[in-house]
């Protein structure tokens, strides 16, 4: 029983320090620990998720969004409700009766609900609508704007990570060989073969290539922390990423004439888009501002209705006689009049009684406003010209990425075709070299002066594939596909 009660008791522990090991790892730790080795459109879709910009530009998409759904709300009338009350001590004046009355205090209430409706105003409402419109259209392509920089920067890390990675297997390959060599020489300087120099250049040259794996280790840590950064982890952590079999592109994926890339981007980049919907935008708004100049026709009402606890109701009319005169005679002379009288006036009552309604329909023509119409309308003249100068500079500054890129993806490739012969010609001319190395027909001089050469030719290879890879994906991208290593 003091077994099972010890188990239990080391099985609560054990279930604790899991609950606080959830609670206090941050999610994207627990989230980059789980989901394994990334692929390229993971870690896209991730950092879609979690980046800062796309968030902040989201949220300048919705204000518009509220700005546009307000512009569309103010086509409704308006209507406002009011009430007050009052105390008046001494002489006032009845609201109700507009009388005044002296050393009373006078307890008053008034009541109203006011309604206007703007029938024409130039369309200044309507065109505000539609510039509205277009600023949340804008804001929208904004937004995708911004996610396709963070693909192509997590797609531009992703590949150095790749190319990293190559370059550290490369350097563990020539720092095996090299051991090779160290050995090998060794044992010739035991026989007699070699001298004792040749052993210690060839020692020189492992550390140097010890040296390289260490560099390109740091290099493949820092290019890991480039994308974690861009993905806002934590941590570089148990991060790993796949590494998928990337075919190298073909040539023909750089023969589509520049021309007809720069159409599909004019008709797929949502930068080209929101230049496009702010010039629009900015034609609205002077409409909207010429509108000024136009009469403005207005329908409004009002119902109102009040009390005062002074008022009294009048109930009827007592008949009295009053004596005015007499005859020669002495005969008394007599006049009948009607006296009111009142009653108590219940506030309800008052409230119905008291109840007003007022239609008004207003017309207002601007005449002289201190030139505000006008100056507004050769503002917004100003603004419309500079978007539509923003709109053309947009498409001439694409067309000019898309030339640059199109030049960068044919240099890249003649870059890797020329590396690839090299690297061909490099490995012949190396593994020559280390046959004659090794029946002590070159020095060790000559066979580091191979072996560096060889390793250079084949770094140079391997930023080449990956540059040109990157050029096409590139060209992809102003096409409209999406970016994948698929």
């Amino acid at each position: 029983m003091k077994r099972r009660n010890f188990r239990k008791k080391v099985l609560q522990k054990n279930y604790l320090y899991v609950i606080l090991f959830f609670l206090l790892t941050p999610l994207s730790q627990v989230a980059a620990q789980n989901i394994g080795a990334w692929s390229l459109e993971q870690c896209i879709d991730y950092a879609l998720d979690h980046n800062i910009q796309i968030h902040q530009q989201e949220i300048q998409a919705k204000i518009n969004e509220n700005d546009y759904n307000q512009s569309r709300i103010n086509m409704l009338p308006s209507v406002n409700a009011s009430s007050n009350y009052s105390l008046s001590l001494g002489r006032a004046l009845d609201q109700t009766t507009y009388q005044f009355t002296n050393n009373q205090k006078v307890q008053s209430s008034n009541v109203s609900l006011n309604s206007s409706l703007t029938l024409f105003n130039g369309l200044q409402k309507y065109n505000t609508i539609r510039q509205n419109h277009f600023n949340l259209l804008a804001s929208l392509q904004e937004v995708e704007a911004v996610k396709n920089d963070v693909s192509l920067n997590v797609a531009s890390a992703y590949l150095q990570i790749l190319f990293s990675k190559e370059l550290v297997d490369v350097s563990k390959s020539q720092l095996d060989i090299i051991k090779q060599q160290v050995d090998r020489t060794g044992k010739l300087v035991e026989a007699g073969s070699l001298a004792k120099g040749s052993l210690l250049e060839i020692q020189a040259q492992e550390s140097s290539e010890e040296l390289s794996l260490v560099n390109a280790q740091n290099q493949l840590d820092i290019a890991y922390l480039t994308l974690t950064q861009l993905l806002y982890l934590d941590s570089v952590g148990n991060f790993e990423i796949e590494v998928p079999s990337i075919d190298i592109p073909s040539e023909q994926q750089i023969l589509i004439p520049v021309s007809d890339i720069y159409k599909q981007a004019v008709e797929t980049l949502p930068q080209i888009k929101s230049a496009d919907f702010q010039r629009q935008s900015a034609e609205m708004a002077l409409k909207a501002a010429k509108g000024a100049r136009s009469p403005r026709l207005s329908l409004s009402a009002s119902y109102g209705t009040g009390y005062s606890d002074i008022r009294d109701k009048l109930a009827g009319y007592n008949e009295q006689t009053q004596v005015v005169g007499h005859t020669t005679g002495g005969e008394a002379v007599t006049s009948t009049y009607q006296v009111p009288v009142y009653e108590s006036y219940p506030i309800s009552q008052q409230f119905k009684d008291n109840a007003s309604t007022v239609f008004t329909l207003g017309l207002s023509i601007p005449i002289f406003n201190g030139w505000m119409a006008n100056n507004a309308i050769s503002n917004s003249k100003l603004r419309a010209q500079s978007a539509q100068y923003y709109f053309d500079d947009s498409k001439n500054q694409l067309y000019k990425q898309v030339q640059q890129a199109y030049a960068d993806a044919r240099a890249a490739l003649k870059k890797y075709n020329a590396a690839d012969k090299a690297l061909e010609a490099q490995q012949e001319s190396f593994k020559y070299t280390e046959q004659k190395y090794t029946v002590g027909l070159v020095n060790s001089v000559e066979y580091n002066t191979a072996k560096n050469q060889l390793i250079k030719t084949n770094s140079d290879l391997l930023q080449a594939k990956y540059d040109y890879i990157f050029r096409t994906k590139i060209l992809d991208f102003y096409m409209g596909k999406p970016i994948t290593l698929k």
